[in-house]
């Protein structure tokens, strides 16, 4: 499957903060992008065991309702101390309300409970999946990884979800201190920072014209 310059591709996403980073790390490649949400489409069940599985199951449902192609991503925070929770289900642990402080409380208290309390025992990282599917069911996966340390207390406020509490290898600063541009630092032929643009990065390799 490849996309070119002009196709319209669905984002399958209700989630704004991550249909802007897309936008973003899309700007360059002029593709037509409609978010799920903006097309009103319903959102599947995540009843996946891996981001492999979720991603794929979000893609698959905007590409049969569209009939277009649709690029979803599953991503979330896997945390060593805690056996690689919260993991995918990490948005659950933000409870009904999506509210990502609590998730953030809640992720430190779990560490402290097991003791956790220097940065080498507060080791993580950021995992993203990006799937594309076609209508018939046709899918292609791309894994990224960003490793880091969760801190407390969160700093910074761009970004969302667990950005304040993750401070990535070898920076000084969180993802919610830094802004878009840094936090992705992506370019062609220069992986980025980020687990999402370390994915896209791959995406880009295989599936776009350019």
């Amino acid at each position: 499957m490849k996309l070119k310059r002009g196709d319209r591709l669905v984002i399958a996403t209700h989630n704004s903060g991550k249909l802007r980073e897309f936008k973003g790390l899309f700007a360059p490649f002029g593709l037509d992008l409609v978010s799920a949400g903006e097309l009103g489409l319903p959102e599947p069940e995540e009843t996946g065991s891996s981001f492999e599985e979720n991603a794929a199951l979000k893609a698959l449902a905007a590409s049969r309702a569209s009939g277009e192609m649709a690029l979803a991503d599953d991503s979330g925070v896997t945390v060593e101390a805690l056996d690689g929770a919260p993991g995918i289900y990490t948005a659950r642990w933000a409870g009904p309300e999506r509210d990502f402080g609590l998730a953030m409380s809640r992720t430190n208290k779990a560490l402290l409970e097991k003791g956790a309390l220097s940065p080498d025992k507060r080791r993580g990282a950021f995992v993203a999946v990006l799937c594309l599917a076609s209508a018939d069911g046709e899918t292609q996966f791309w894994r990224g990884e960003a490793p880091g340390i969760l801190v407390w207390p969160p700093r910074g406020n761009q970004g969302f979800g667990y950005d304040p509490m993750f401070q990535p290898l070898g920076h000084e600063r969180t993802f919610g201190e830094m802004s878009e541009a840094e936090k992705h630092s992506w370019s062609p032929r220069r992986p980025g920072l980020s687990h999402r643009a370390r994915a896209f990065a791959q995406f880009v390799e295989a599936a776009l014209e350019h």
